[in-house]
């Protein structure tokens, strides 16, 4: 399990949450429902299967590349395909239970939203 910690600074505005490896940073104030915590394990998963440093090394590269697709840092962050796996289950209280390894991979294609 993850460490939690609440602040003012960690994540950015507009943000409640980011996984870092072991630790959870928190807006102060947040509101976080349980889907917001399924939705950090998923993340908390994906990191462990891509050891980490190729997580966010992907994750930067996905990004910068839907930043160029959809000319919005916030419509390409919610289509990087880490995101894009973690909201469309982050409701399910047994999907980490039933996930394939690199599951992920499955929502690289482009298909998300352009709002």
């Amino acid at each position: 399990m993850a460490k939690v910690i609440y602040n003012k600074y960690i994540p950015f505005k507009g943000f409640k949450a980011i996984a870092l490896v072991w630790l959870v940073f928190f807006r102060d104030g947040s509101k976080i429902a349980s889907q917001h915590m399924w939705h950090i394990n998923i993340h908390l998963r994906q990191q462990k299967e891509m050891l980490v440093v190729f997580f966010f090394l992907w994750y930067g590269i996905e990004w910068l590349i839907r930043l160029i697709q959809y000319r919005n840092a916030m419509t390409a962050y919610k289509n990087i395909s880490f995101e894009r796996e973690a909201y469309s289950h982050q409701a399910e209280i047994d999907y980490l239970d039933k996930r394939k390894p690199y599951s992920f991979v499955k929502y690289i294609n482009n298909y998300g939203s352009k709002n």
